[in-house]
């Protein structure tokens, strides 16, 4: 485990943990160079030394760092430092979608149809570049803080076009599909199942398969029919439950084939609820449809020898388990799989981390050119591939060790059967070349020779193959193989259909014409190339429809600008004036308003008023009033209080005021003496005399007041301001003209009172 502080590559600050998978622990960290935050996933040590995980977790960073879509987490860099091998990746805040399920039980048919959307549009651009997620569940899916969902962790991701079955190549059990469960090939679809299973939780708030261990929910993934939505909430729209029916089909090929198919349809029900035009169709049991390959057939033939083999010779024990719900799939092999998967990948149905090697497969053997016969017994195409191969429809695995004696007897009886079907066929063709007979509808045409006789020719006929969704390519090949060379290809814009596929043909299928009909055949140019919109600095839910009208399917993003008002278009992804094909998808980033940004208020008790100011401004706070008052506690020109307390979260400007301390307060008081000083001395009373008035406190002597005057009685009245005290005393001396001291012969009644200044 990293420590905060730790620094990677030089360039990136570790801050703190945000999860820990089976092969790797997740951190935040901050972009040293480019100032922002970002997630960074490390390899953990214990799988840093064996070059077989370094190479599974260098294929995730791969497999995912060519995908760029709002619905995606970004992959930034893959680095390795230290012997420590990590992927830096976008930083989401907010949840995932399972904590999201159980925090609202479930969640409501309109978002629940929202969160589809992004899901399947992030699946289909990964599917787009040929990388299958495998892992599809909703502790893969974040959801952040404006609603929009990000898909992440494609940990056992691998290229579709370089991968092949394997026995690790599972995703979480309860979300699995069932050709994952059993081992094999998994494909676009096999994503599409696990969206199902989640979509199905969005909106029941529960799994549709529980049991005791793996083994047992992977058995019900591939034998088990689940509740069907509406069966455990009615208030589910019948249209997205058939939603959710299709794309769980057991078989594969009853699936949707495409994302792209899934999200027509959620926008169909999106904008009218109350559809009926989406087909979920019904489960037919029966063995899933295979390549029959050389190998198979070689198999078949080998079977009676395969059943004398001894005990102890090898057994292959690659077997697949049929998809139907009359055989029994192999319990242990299941067991197996996912007994294997756990050892090797520390599996867990909640852990984010799950990594695969890629496996390459062997290309497939290129099968024999279909011939033009419109019947073809159990063979039947299922490929729009320039090399369609021929697959039957009847497949079931059979153990070499054990050869069914029936079906011995039946394969012999096929071959000899075959081996008559044949020789009639060569027969009938040498025949047919040589003119022995005539096969085919003919069209007699008559022409007038210069003799004036009449010349009748017969025109054979064939059937018109059915085109449409074939490949241009597929498409003219099935035309060259029934002998239809007078075709032509034009190409019509179309968002339903994908580019290069064939679209309309001027001839309906089965009809019966002429080699030398002119045939024209439309093929998809795909979606029309239109420029986007300036919608910047409109209402959100205004450029919403513009850009929807205009045939973009607009989602939004949300983020802070100080410059737009809040709830209005900042920019487009791409941006105005770009172009951008019809039914793409285009993100409209909206203005959350100014960032309010959120700090803690810093303490400055025992500040002195300079410092407390620096504090403050350093916070990205305001400095506010700044009072001064006495205290008896905190020394002079030291921070008393402040306005705000101490580490309180306030947004950045906040205005914060404190006072300053003026020490111990000193209080100042007017001492004022008032009454008589008088004598019963003849002589004194007939002279002059100085009369001078004192208050005597701690701080000694102060004179207060001073008369000189004639007579026997001394008014005195007088006041001494700025005293620091308030409990003095009042003292008197009476002066001769000559000098001489003659206070004994005076008596007083003087009185001292003080005011408070």
């Amino acid at each position: 485990m990293l420590k905060p502080g730790t620094i990677l590559d030089d360039r990136y600050e570790i801050i703190d943990v945000v999860g820990t998978g089976g092969m790797s622990t997740v951190y935040r960290a901050k972009d040293e160079r480019l100032r922002r935050y970002v997630a960074i996933k490390v390899l953990k040590s214990d799988y840093s030394s064996d070059q077989n995980f370094v190479s599974k977790f260098r294929a995730e960073a791969q497999s995912s760092a060519g995908l760029t879509h709002p619905n995606i987490v970004s992959v930034y860099d893959v680095c390795e430092d230290d012997g420590r091998y990590f992927i830096v990746m976008e930083l989401v805040e907010g949840i995932t979608l399972k904590e999201f399920i159980n925090l609202n039980g479930k969640i409501g048919m309109a978002q629940a149809i929202d969160f589809s959307i992004q899901i399947a549009s992030g699946l289909e651009a990964a599917h787009e570049h040929h990388v299958i997620h495998r892992d599809i569940k909703p502790q893969n899916i974040i959801v952040s803080k404006s609603g929009n969902l990000k898909v992440t962790d494609f940990g056992i991701a691998k290229a579709a076009t370089s991968t092949t079955m394997s026995t690790t190549g599972i995703g979480s059990v309860h979300y699995i599909s069932p050709e994952q469960a059993r081992g094999g090939y998994s494909d676009e679809r096999s994503d599409i199942y696990s969206l199902g299973i989640t979509m199905y939780e969005m909106v029941t708030g529960r799994v549709p398969f529980e049991g005791d261990t793996n083994v047992a929910i992977a058995l019900m993934h591939i034998q088990n029919d689940m509740i069907p939505p509406r069966q455990l909430y009615p208030d589910i729209y019948p249209s997205f439950e058939k939603i959710i029916m299709k794309a769980t089909q057991k078989k594969p090929e009853r699936r949707y084939l495409t994302a792209a198919a899934l999200i027509a349809d959620l926008n169909r029900v999106k904008d009218n609820p109350n559809i009926d035009i989406i087909v979920a169709p019904p489960t037919i049991t029966g063995a899933p449809t295979q390549q029959f390959t050389t190998e198979d057939m070689q198999r078949i033939k080998n079977g009676s020898a395969a059943r004398g083999r001894r005990e102890e010779e090898p057994v292959d024990d690659t077997l697949v388990v049929p998809e139907s719900s009359e055989v029994s799939p192999d319990r242990s092999r299941i067991e197996a799989i996912l007994r294997q998967a756990e050892d090797e990948y520390s599996y867990d149905d909640d852990d984010e981390e799950e990594y695969e090697a890629p496996v390459r497969r062997p290309e497939p053997r290129r099968a024999e050119p279909r011939r033009p016969e419109p019947k073809r017994g159990s063979l039947k195409r299922v490929s729009d591939d320039e090399d369609e191969p021929y697959i039957r429809d009847d497949y079931e695995d059979d153990d070499e060790s054990d050869v069914d004696p029936k079906l011995e007897k039946a394969v012999m009886i096929g071959g000899v059967a075959a081996a008559i079907i044949l020789a009639v066929l060569i027969f009938v063709f040498v025949g047919n070349m040589a003119g022995w007979f005539n096969f085919g509808k003919t069209n007699k045409t008559e022409a007038t020779t210069e003799e004036g006789s009449t010349d009748t020719t017969e025109v054979a006929k064939v059937p018109m193959p059915d085109l449409i969704g074939l490949s241009q390519k597929a498409a003219e090949k099935d035309l060259k193989e029934v002998g239809l060379n007078n075709y032509q290809f034009v190409q019509e814009n179309s968002i339903d259909v994908k580019e290069g596929y064939v679209i309309n043909q001027s001839v309906e299928e089965s009809t019966e014409i002429a080699k030398d009909t002119q045939i024209i055949i439309t093929v998809s140019a795909g979606a029309e190339e239109l420029q986007v919109t300036d919608v910047k600095g409109m209402d959100e839910d205004e450029a919403y429809a513009v850009l929807e009208k205009q045939g973009f399917k607009p989602t939004r993003s949300y983020k802070f600008d100080d410059e737009i008002e809040k709830g209005k278009v900042i920019s487009t992804d791409p941006a105005a004036g770009s172009s951008l094909k019809a039914a793409e998808p285009i993100v409209m980033y909206i203005s959350q308003g100014s960032e309010e940004k959120i700090t803690k208020v810093p303490n400055l008790a025992g500040q002195t008023e300079r410092t407390a100011r620096g504090s403050i401004e350093s916070a990205n706070l305001t400095v506010g009033d700044v009072t001064y008052e006495y205290s008896s506690t905190v020394p002079e020109g030291e921070v008393i209080n402040q306005s705000i307390a101490a580490n309180t979260e306030v947004k950045e400007g906040t205005t914060i005021g404190f006072s300053i301390s003026k020490g111990v307060e000193k209080k100042t008081y007017r001492g004022k003496v008032n009454g008589t000083i008088s004598t019963d001395d003849e002589d004194l009373s007939a002279t002059t005399v100085t009369a001078i008035i004192y208050i005597n406190d701690a701080e000694g002597v102060h004179e207060v007041y001073r008369t000189t005057e004639s007579g026997g009685t001394i008014d005195v009245g007088g006041s001494l301001d700025g005293m620091n005290h308030n409990d003095g005393t009042v003292s008197f001396v009476v002066m001769s003209v000559d000098g001489e001291d003659v206070t004994d012969y005076y008596s007083q009644s003087l009185t001292l009172t003080y005011e408070e200044q």
